[in-house]
């Protein structure tokens, strides 16, 4: 998923403090000696870490800011490179190191004031491994989890804000999903499960954008399968919400076009019936 709408978020909530070198302290000698964490006072440590940061080496940052932690575990900068650590490696693309150092982080400050967005990091980081709809959907699922315990825990802040975009969008990609299973259905001529998807993303994705072709996918099967009725229901509740859609159109055709009566139905199984019976008597 794309990452551009997400950056300035996260870049925002840490810039204040977080971001803020230690004062009293220069970068010093710079040295690939950098991540042999030898033991250093905490000035030194952490604007080492935001150099590497800046430097866009965010490995070497992550690894830096988590010796902060680990060195001077009673230090006011540890509680803020455990955050550093995981927005750093979010930036690598190291999304499960991400998801653990936030992880470690509500863990041992449950109740800070960064936990809204520690929540929020952990939820981008499932978010921006979203594959596409031909893919499996577990990590699609962990995303919508995330960012769902987000806004149930801290509704009025703008992570929340931002968590509810999010979320449609992922349905969205959700409901694609069953989508392009019930298609695959269809074109096998698989009724009844193509009907089943169709129905998930009708009556679970109701918000989404692939609910007209559901409908309307749902009118071709139903009529297909030999239920009219039912056939009926689908065109016309497509019709009453969609009603300027290209689907509604297709709908529209197919039911004049392709729908049968109940009595036509009865005739057409009485005929094959009695063509089964004149074969088997030779």
């Amino acid at each position: 998923m794309p990452r551009l709408a997400t950056r300035p978020i996260l870049i925002a909530a840490l810039a204040a403090a977080v971001f803020a070198p230690l004062s009293g302290c220069a970068h010093g000698n710079k040295k690939k000696a950098d991540t042999k964490f030898i033991a250093r006072d905490v000035d030194t440590l952490y604007n080492l870490a935001r150099d590497r940061l800046d430097k866009k080496q965010y490995k070497v940052a992550a690894q830096l800011f988590d010796e902060v932690e680990r060195q001077h575990p009673y230090s006011i900068w540890a509680r803020r490179a455990e955050l550093m650590s995981a927005y750093s490696y979010y930036l690598g693309r190291s999304y499960n190191d991400s998801i653990q150092s936030a992880q470690r982080f509500l863990s041992i400050h449950p109740g800070n004031r960064d936990a809204p967005y520690a929540y929020y990091l952990i939820a981008i980081d499932y978010y921006e491994q979203i594959n596409d709809v031909t893919r499996d959907q577990k990590i699609t699922q962990q995303a919508l989890d995330a960012l769902g315990e987000l806004v149930r825990r801290y509704p009025n802040t703008k992570y929340a804000a931002d968590a509810r975009l999010k979320i449609d969008l992922v349905n969205d990609h959700l409901a694609g999903k069953e989508m392009e299973i019930g298609r695959f259905y269809q074109r096998r001529g698989e009724w009844l499960a193509s009907i089943i998807r169709f129905r998930v993303v009708v009556d679970k994705y109701q918000t989404t954008t692939h609910v007209p072709e559901a409908l309307e996918r749902l009118t071709e099967s139903y009529l297909a399968l030999g239920v009219p009725a039912e056939a009926q229901k689908a065109a016309a509740v497509l019709g009453n919400n969609y009603p300027g859609s290209k689907w509604y159109g297709r709908a529209f055709n197919l039911m004049h076009k392709k729908a049968p009566t109940e009595g036509e139905i009865k005739d057409k199984k009485s005929r094959i019936d009695r063509k089964h019976k004149k074969l088997m008597k030779g």
